[in-house]
Protein backbone atom coordinates (compact mmCIF):
# COMPACT_ATOMS: atom_id res chain seq x y z
CA UNK A 1 0.00 0.00 0.00
CA UNK A 2 2.61 2.49 0.94
CA UNK A 3 2.92 6.28 2.06
CA UNK A 4 0.40 7.55 -0.46
CA UNK A 5 -2.14 5.22 1.29
CA UNK A 6 -0.77 6.06 5.02
CA UNK A 7 -1.13 9.73 4.50
CA UNK A 8 -4.65 8.96 4.17
CA UNK A 9 -5.31 6.71 6.68
CA UNK A 10 -3.41 9.34 8.96
CA UNK A 11 -5.98 11.95 7.56
CA UNK A 12 -9.11 9.90 7.61
CA UNK A 13 -8.12 7.08 10.64
CA UNK A 14 -12.03 6.11 11.18
CA UNK A 15 -11.79 5.03 7.17
CA UNK A 16 -8.70 3.11 7.19
CA UNK A 17 -10.47 0.18 5.85
CA UNK A 18 -12.22 2.33 2.75
CA UNK A 19 -8.96 3.73 1.97
CA UNK A 20 -6.79 0.49 1.82
CA UNK A 21 -9.54 -1.61 -0.37
CA UNK A 22 -10.39 1.27 -2.50
CA UNK A 23 -6.72 2.43 -3.15
CA UNK A 24 -6.17 -1.81 -4.23
CA UNK A 25 -8.97 -1.84 -6.63
CA UNK A 26 -8.94 2.30 -7.90
CA UNK A 27 -6.03 3.79 -9.97
CA UNK A 28 -8.11 7.26 -9.99
CA UNK A 29 -8.24 7.12 -5.96
CA UNK A 30 -4.37 5.83 -5.73
CA UNK A 31 -3.63 9.01 -7.52
CA UNK A 32 -4.99 11.23 -5.52
CA UNK A 33 -3.74 9.42 -2.38
CA UNK A 34 -0.12 9.91 -4.49
CA UNK A 35 -1.21 13.71 -4.70
CA UNK A 36 -2.43 14.36 -1.34
CA UNK A 37 0.55 12.77 0.26
CA UNK A 38 3.06 14.74 -1.95
CA UNK A 39 1.15 17.92 -1.07
CA UNK A 40 1.43 16.97 2.50
CA UNK A 41 5.37 16.69 2.05
CA UNK A 42 5.41 19.78 0.12
CA UNK A 43 4.00 21.81 3.06
CA UNK A 44 6.41 20.39 5.83
CA UNK A 45 9.46 21.15 3.51
CA UNK A 46 7.98 24.87 3.02
CA UNK A 47 7.57 24.63 6.96
CA UNK A 48 10.96 23.88 7.82
CA UNK A 49 12.45 26.07 4.94
CA UNK A 50 13.71 29.64 5.19
CA UNK A 51 13.37 30.96 1.99
CA UNK A 52 12.02 34.57 1.53
CA UNK A 53 8.82 32.73 -0.41
CA UNK A 54 7.91 30.33 2.43
CA UNK A 55 5.26 31.83 3.74
CA UNK A 56 2.98 32.27 0.56
CA UNK A 57 3.93 28.39 -0.53
CA UNK A 58 2.57 27.40 2.70
CA UNK A 59 -0.72 29.17 2.25
CA UNK A 60 -0.89 27.07 -1.21
CA UNK A 61 0.03 24.07 0.14
CA UNK A 62 -2.64 24.32 2.90
CA UNK A 63 -5.07 24.69 0.50
CA UNK A 64 -4.23 22.00 -1.67
CA UNK A 65 -3.78 19.48 1.08
CA UNK A 66 -7.48 20.86 2.33
CA UNK A 67 -8.70 20.33 -1.60
CA UNK A 68 -7.83 16.77 -1.52
CA UNK A 69 -8.98 15.87 1.65
CA UNK A 70 -12.17 17.12 1.07
CA UNK A 71 -11.96 15.06 -2.56
CA UNK A 72 -10.83 12.32 -0.71
CA UNK A 73 -13.72 12.13 1.39
CA UNK A 74 -16.16 12.78 -1.27
CA UNK A 75 -14.80 9.77 -3.23
CA UNK A 76 -15.12 7.75 -0.11
CA UNK A 77 -18.63 8.90 0.79
CA UNK A 78 -19.71 8.12 -3.06
CA UNK A 79 -18.12 4.49 -2.97
CA UNK A 80 -20.32 3.63 0.81
CA UNK A 81 -23.21 1.96 0.55
CA UNK A 82 -25.43 1.11 3.63
CA UNK A 83 -26.78 -2.40 3.30
CA UNK A 84 -29.98 -3.07 1.93
CA UNK A 85 -32.51 -4.03 5.24
CA UNK A 86 -34.99 -7.01 4.72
Amino acid sequence: MGEDANAAIRRFPDRSRAISDLFARDEGFRDMCTDFATAEAELQRWRASEDPRRERRIDEYLVLVEDLAVEIANTLDATSFAPFSK
